[in-house]
C-alpha cells in the first residue's frame, strides 16, 4: 500500500511541475506582450473546457481540463489580406482555413484597438513575446539543474573498490555469471577485496577510477604493484592484468561507438575490478554544460524523430523493446516519475533529485520543442518574423516598397497538417506507454 501511495506522489509531483512549466512558458509570453502594448484577453493553462477563471482587467485568466499545454490569446495575430486578395472567394476547405484564420483574428481587435494588434508590433518585439516562453523553459531548466548539480551532487566512480569479479569474460559476452572453467580474475586472484581505496597502480598515484583503468590496460601480463589502503593501512599486492577483449573508452571513461553506433573493443589488461560510486557536489561552472549537453541530446532526438516513430511502433506492435533514450509520452514520463517515488532501495534525497531531473528535463524537451520552425509553435512565429525582417531589409536596401508583414494565415493549411502529425505522434507515444514502457530500472 504504501509503495502505491509512493507512486501516486510521484506522477503528482511530475504533474504539478509539469503544470508550473507551462504556466510560466505562457508568463513568459504574457509579461513582454503586455509590456509592448499588445492587449491579450486570455491566459490558459491546459486545453478544453474551462473549470475555472478570472478576469483581472481585459485579461481572462483560468484552468482548463485538459493540462497538456497551454496559451494566450492576443489580438491581431495575423495581418489582412492586401489588395486584390482581400475579398478573394474562400470556396475550398485550405482557402476558407486561411480565411477563417483572418476573419478570427480581425474579430479579435475590438474597436479602439487596432494599435494593439500583435501583427503591429515591429519584427524584433514579436520575437521576443514568442521567444519569451521557450525562454522561460530554458531559464527553469538552468536553476533546477543548478539545484540538481550544485545541491544534490553526481553519482562519480571513486576511487575505492565496489565489487570485485570472480571470473574474467570478455566485454562482448553475452553471460555476465561466472560458470566452471572460466578464467579466474586477477584481482580476485591477488586478494583486492571491496572496500579497498586505491593508492597507486605500478608506482603511479591515483586520484581517479580513470587513471587507475588506463594504467591496468597499458599492463597486460605485465606483474603491476597495487598500493590500496584497508582499514587503515596500506598493502601492496602484486596484480598480472590479463589480456582481454574490453571496450573502448574515450577520456571520460565512457564506451566509444562507431558509425553504426556499435560499441568498440581493444584487446587491453583487465583487472576484474569495479569502482564504488559516490556523490559529488559539483560546481556552478557544471550547470550550464550540463543544460546544453541535455539540448544537444533532444536536438538529435528531434532530428531523428521520423525514425524514433518507425522505432516506437515497432517496439509498441511487436516484440522489440523501447529504447530507454527515446521519446516518452507524459504518460510514460508519469509513470517512470512514480517508479522512482516507489523504489525502496534508494535513499529519500535520491528520489527528490530523480524527479527534480525528470522536471528539469521536462523543461529542455519544452524549450527544443518549441522552436520547431513550424506553426502554430513559438518557433513558427519566431520564423516568420525573421522572414518578414529579411524581406523588408532586402526591399530597402534595393529602394523597393515595403513588403509589409508577412501573411502568416496563409499557412494554416500546413499548420493543420502539423497538428494533425503531432496528434498522432502523441496517440502512439501514449500508447506505446501503456503497453510497451519505457523500462529504466
Amino acid at each position: 500500500m504504501e509503495s502505491v501511495l509512493a507512486f501516486v506522489i510521484g506522477v503528482v509531483i511530475i504533474v504539478i511541475g509539469l503544470a508550473v512549466s507551462i504556466g510560466l512558458h505562457e508568463i513568459g509570453h504574457l509579461v513582454p506582450a503586455k509590456l509592448f502594448g499588445v492587449k491579450v484577453t486570455q491566459y490558459m493553462i491546459g486545453f478544453g473546457p474551462t473549470i475555472w477563471s478570472r478576469r483581472r482587467g481585459e485579461t481572462e485568466y483560468g484552468l482548463k481540463a485538459i493540462p497538456l499545454g497551454g496559451y494566450i490569446a492576443m489580438i491581431g495575430m495575423f495581418p489582412p489580406a492586401k489588395g486584390e486578395h482581400a475579398h478573394e472567394d474562400s470556396t475550398g476547405f485550405f482557402r476558407g482555413l486561411v480565411q477563417d484564420a483572418r476573419d478570427s483574428s480581425a474579430d479579435s481587435i475590438t474597436p479602439g484597438d487596432e494599435d494593439r494588434a500583435f501583427y503591429r508590433l515591429p519584427v524584433w518585439k514579436r520575437i521576443i513575446i514568442m521567444f519569451g516562453g521557450p525562454f522561460m523553459n530554458l531559464l527553469l531548466a538552468v536553476v533546477l539543474f543548478g539545484v540538481l548539480l550544485m545541491g544534490f551532487g553526481t553519482a562519480q566512480a571513486s576511487t575505492t573498490v565496489g565489487s570485485v569479479s570472480a571470473c574474467a569474460l570478455p566485454a562482448t559476452s553475452e553471460r555476465q555469471t561466472c560458470e566452471p572453467g572460466d578464467p579466474a580474475a586477477p584481482g580476485a586472484a591477488a586478494g583486492i577485496a571491496p572496500g579497498d581505496r586505491i593508492v597507486s597502480v605500478a608506482g603511479e598515484p591515483i586520484d581517479s577510477w580513470n587513471e587507475s583503468t588506463e594504467i591496468i590496460r597499458e599492463h597486460a601480463d605485465e606483474p603491476v604493484a597495487f598500493v590500496v589502503e584497508r582499514d587503515g593501512e596500506e598493502l601492496t599486492l602484486k596484480v598480472t592484468p590479463m589480456l582481454s577483449e574490453r571496450y573502448v573508452l574515450d577520456e571520460k571513461g565512457q564506451v566509444v561507438t562507431d558509425a553504426s553506433g556499435e560499441p568498440r573493443t581493444v584487446q587491453a589488461g583487465f583487472v576484474g575490478i569495479a569502482a564504488a560510486t559516490e556523490t559529488v557536489q559539483q560546481p556552478a561552472t557544471a550547470v550550464l554544460p550540463a543544460v546544453g549537453q541535455q539540448i544537444s541530446g533532444v536536438t538529435g532526438i528531434i532530428f531523428n524523430l521520423p525514425q524514433r516513430m518507425v522505432d516506437i511502433a515497432n517496439a509498441a506492435f511487436g516484440p522489440e523493446e523501447r529504447d530507454p533514450n527515446g521519446p516518452m509520452s507524459v504518460v510514460g514520463v508519469g509513470r517512470v516519475a512514480g517508479e522512482i517515488a516507489s523504489l525502496d532501495e534508494i535513499p529519500m534525497a535520491s528520489k527528490a533529485a530523480g524527479l527534480i531531473g525528470l522536471i528539469a528535463s521536462l523543461n529542455i524537451a519544452l524549450f527544443v520543442f518549441n522552436l520547431i520552425p513550424l506553426l502554430p509553435l513559438d518557433g513558427g512565429h519566431i520564423a516568420g518574423a525573421l522572414w518578414e525582417a529579411i524581406r523588408r531589409g532586402v526591399a530597402k536596401l534595393f529602394r523597393r516598397p515595403d513588403p509589409g508583414p508577412v501573411d502568416l494565415a496563409k499557412l494554416m493549411p500546413i499548420t493543420l497538417g502539423v497538428v494533425v502529425i503531432f496528434g498522432a505522434m502523441s496517440a502512439l507515444l501514449i500508447y506505446a506507454d501503456i503497453v510497451k514502457p519505457v523500462s529504466l530500472f
